[in-house]
């Protein structure tokens, strides 16, 4: 397949990145991501699985193009993803803090740091 093939399919197939966010926007919302960052990741995803697709293993294009993008939204909400740890354990999920949450805390942290 040439580059300019992918594209084509790329743009054809854009409507399942929305399709996706759509059925599992209670998930986006409830894990807080950001709207735009999901959207990013599942395209990088669709431009993989149409790379990847093999018409012997799976012969319904659209059925591999939704099981990847559903499988790359489940990656968007973990905590190693949601917090920019994708090789983090698993048990880091409670260690990390906002820079928000700790200015709230404490507003005198940028001078401690600073100094």
């Amino acid at each position: 397949m040439t580059v300019a093939q992918r594209n084509a399919l790329v743009e054809e197939y854009l409507w399942c990145i929305d399709s996706v966010i759509w059925q599992n926007e209670t998930l986006v919302v409830g894990a807080h991501l950001d709207r735009d960052d999901v959207y990013q990741s599942l395209a990088v995803r669709l431009i993989r699985a149409i790379d990847r697709y093999d018409p012997a293993k799976c012969s319904d294009l659209k059925f591999h193009i939704f099981t990847q993008l559903k499988y790359e939204l489940l990656n968007c909400s973990s905590p190693q993803a949601k917090y920019g740890f994708r090789d983090a354990p698993y048990h880091l999920r409670g260690a990390v803090i906002s820079m928000e949450s700790l200015a709230e805390d404490d507003p005198n942290w940028e001078c401690r740091i600073a100094a």
